[in-house]
């Protein structure tokens, strides 16, 4: 029993913390970066206001998470995020590959929790920072509302990852809100006052079907004239969840200061348009369903920007500027939304896309004038415009490994955020951070500790295609389509592809590159062929072109459109290769081609978009030679995914139990090894609502074993999923010779991007 005097006032329990890096913020971003430093030996506290991780990918706001890959909807073939992102998002896939935002949640959690290094204080917003001196922060203050707790967190290092950006605010770091004026930074496509400055809030909901019929009675603040939105008539029976991202609002308001009177009209406006869909008499379908979810909170887009060293702009990821300092990398498009949201009579987003990724520098992830702040999320430092890309979650993750990196770096070195820009610090940093998985377009590593790199390489067998296996399927050539695939250096090998027509046609055969190495945007014809089609049903055309490639890069093999001809396909699943078609998605563009706004800033190009598995099928096809870019060397590469050719090693799909062997002139001491698999970075893997059809994704190696020189099992796995697999030994192996063997994959023949050792 506890019995206190009256007293005139009391204080909160206070509770000081000592880390070596705070962070203010648990969304993606947040997470990503904690999860890296904690892994690097660095001491994490992380405050999130929240009671889950994930911030607008969290199932208080349930909005898929999604990054350069936008919907398998542009041109960026294999961009999925790479690293601690890329880890969630396949491991999300395969527990929850529904999309259950809750299971999101727990996977956050779980990962978090798992780290030993991170101290995580839920429910806890920061309400004040404590300056070591002018451009040092020494602590902040956060308070807890489900222990009545105040936290004090001091620490030689932080990040913001709030959104808000709370912390560069209270500690007088330099930042912006709104939209930069066009001739600032020479960007085209910068708004005008009747466009607006900022994006909105959005509130979700999920409806469900019941048994019986269901009435709903909306709350008396719940819009009552639906025609009051311009779009209404977009409204229908499938509009639940992120669907409805342009129910926005509150772009010409205080998106800080005033986000619960955003609220409360975005209420208002879901409300709504949930009694327009039950109540108006043109939705029968809906009589048993029922409102089953509403959001509490609203997912923001846009506030304020934190100042760096450097303002990524509309240029940097049109022209896809190339930067000495580049550790992370985007490619959603430039997707703007109108100040008045749901209420604007324009179209809810304008969304325009570089033709390939671009690579996100350093500078732009600290404050330019506090020296122990680094920003990350949708803080970092980008014009309004580029911010238009930069915004999405799994950018922002992919953004967050990179901070995590450099605080550990800094860590370990007494080091501040700028001081990593000297030349061989910036490239350890790089590599670092592509050893663990991130992707950094046209940046390689150096990375002299792996063993393998000094290794002769032999392999049980190389795929030497020869053909991919006709099946009972076939595909309209009412839209022209494609075959993406590694070509080899010198002569491209002659094909033959089979069709069915009713009637002689004429078939239009184009091999198609791309105009910056790297991308995937066929818009470089090298070659047109012309061939006779006759009428029958899997009729036999060989094409034969003349070109030869100077290095092995990715080609394009176009079947121009010709309606009333199919094209047989194949069941074969082939790693780095992939069906196209000129084709829009209506989640993207739903064009066939980019036709931006005259003067504004952007290229014209066509779509050559994947479909979505089980369909997505390649063409059946016979390669003479064979199509020989799958050579075992390509373990050396430091791409561990397709990017200007393969970069990878794939075994005859005729061997059985295939294996690779890196020898050595004499024994080496190993310590750890790291495996990198094929887990389809092509592949959008939306955290929530989309569903995916496979849980683990059918190019990776499922069951295989590490053996030395003897035949010593060092390591085994009979049930991998995942695209990142380091091994570390409880004992050092001594070998010449370190093997893996394959004997199982989830369903393709077996692909390894990198082997390497360590000692």
């Amino acid at each position: 029993m506890i019995i206190e005097k009256a007293t005139s006032s009391r204080e909160l329990k206070l509770l000081t913390l000592k880390t070596d890096l705070c962070i203010i913020g648990g969304g993606l971003a947040g997470v990503c970066t904690a999860i890296t430093a904690a892994r690097e030996g660095v001491k994490v506290v992380v405050l999130q206001d929240r009671p889950v991780l994930g911030g607008n990918a969290s199932s208080e706001v349930r909005l898929w998470a999604l990054g350069a890959t936008s919907h398998q909807g542009n041109n960026n073939r294999w961009a999925r995020e790479g690293g601690v992102m890329d880890e969630i998002m396949v491991e999300n896939t395969f527990r929850n590959k529904e999309g259950n935002p809750l299971f999101f949640d727990a996977l956050l959690l779980e990962k978090v929790n798992a780290e030993a290094n991170i101290t995580l204080l839920l429910n806890t917003a920061m309400l004040s920072a404590n300056k070591r001196d002018e451009k040092n922060i020494k602590s902040v203050r956060g308070f807890c509302s489900q222990n009545s707790t105040m936290y004090e967190v001091e620490a030689p290092l932080f990040c913001d990852s709030s959104g808000d950006g709370i912390l560069a605010y209270l500690s007088g770091a330099a930042y912006r809100v709104g939209a930069e004026a066009a001739s600032e930074l020479n960007e085209p496509f910068a708004p005008d006052e009747s466009y607006g400055e900022l994006l909105g809030h959005t509130i979700y909901f999920y409806s469900k079907t019941t048994d019986k019929p269901v009435k709903y009675v909306a709350p008396d603040f719940a819009l009552k004239d639906i025609t009051t939105i311009p779009r209404h008539e977009h409204i229908t029976v499938k509009s639940h969840g992120c669907s409805l991202w342009w129910l926005e609002y509150g772009g010409r308001m205080d998106t800080v200061h005033d986000t619960e009177a955003i609220k409360w009209e975005l209420w208002k406006v879901a409300y709504g348009v949930w009694d327009h869909l039950k109540n108006s008499g043109k939705f029968p379908e809906t009589a048993n369903q029922t409102l089953e979810w509403i959001g509490s909170i609203p997912g923001k887009r846009e506030s304020r920007r934190v100042e760096g060293d450097y303002m990524l702009s509309q240029s940097d990821i049109v022209d896809q500027k190339a930067f000495d300092d580049a550790v992370s990398f985007g490619g959603w498009a430039i997707d703007l939304h109108p100040a008045d949201g749901v209420y604007s009579d324009k179209s809810g987003c304008s969304q325009f896309h570089s033709a390939g990724v671009y690579q996100i520098p350093y500078r732009c992830f600290y404050s330019r004038n506090i020296e122990n702040l680094f920003v990350g999320g949708r803080l970092i430092s980008a014009s309004h415009v580029a911010f238009g890309s930069t915004r999405v979650m799994m950018t922002c993750g992919h953004n967050g490994q990179a901070i995590g990196m450099a605080a550990a770096m800094c860590h370990e070195a007494t080091l501040k955020p700028r001081d990593l820009l000297e030349q061989s610090k910036m490239r350890a940093l790089q590599t670092r951070l592509i050893k663990c998985g991130q992707y950094i377009p046209h940046v390689n590593a150096d990375d002299h500790g792996d063993l393998v790199q000094s290794a002769t390489l032999e392999a049980s067998s190389e795929l030497k295609l020869k053909a991919l296996c006709p099946c009972a399927e076939s595909a309209s050539l009412e839209g022209s389509r494609a075959l993406l695939l590694p070509a080899p250096k010198g002569a491209f090998p002659q094909m033959s592809f089979k069709f069915t027509s009713a009637e002689h046609k004429e078939l239009v055969f184009q091999l198609r590159g791309t105009s910056k190495q790297g991308n995937f945007t066929p818009d470089i014809t090298h070659e047109e062929k012309r061939v006779a089609l006759k009428q029958g049903k899997d009729v036999e055309v060989t094409v034969t072109f003349d070109y030869e490639a100077e290095q092995e890069e990715y080609l394009f093999v176009c079947i121009m459109a010709c309606p009333g001809v199919s094209m047989q396909l194949s069941d074969d699943l082939i790693s780095g290769m992939m069906s196209l078609s000129n084709s829009g998605n209506k989640a993207v563009s739903t064009n066939l081609i980019q036709q931006p706004p005259e003067g504004s800033g952007f290229d014209s190009f066509e779509f050559w978009l994947p479909e979505r598995r089980p369909g997505g099928k390649l063409p059946a096809v016979t390669f003479s030679p064979p199509l020989s870019t799958f050579a075992k060397d390509q373990i050396k590469s430091s791409y561990y995914r397709p990017f200007i050719t393969s970069n990878l090693w794939l075994a005859d799909s005729d061997d059985k139990k295939p294996s690779i062997t890196a020898k050595w002139d004499k024994a080496q001491a190993i310590n750890k090894v790291v495996l990198f698999f094929d887990v389809d970075h092509d592949h959008a893997m939306e955290s929530v609502q989309f569903g995916h059809h496979d849980d683990a994704m059918p190019f990776c190696v499922k069951a295989f074993q590490l053996k030395d020189g003897e035949g010593n099992v060092l390591y085994e796995n009979d049930n991998n999923h995942h695209g990142r697999v380091e091994i570390c030994f409880p004992e050092t192996a001594t070998t010449d010779s370190l093997v893996l063997e394959i004997s199982d994959t989830h369903g393709a023949p077996a692909a390894v991007f990198s082997m390497q050792a360590y000692g």
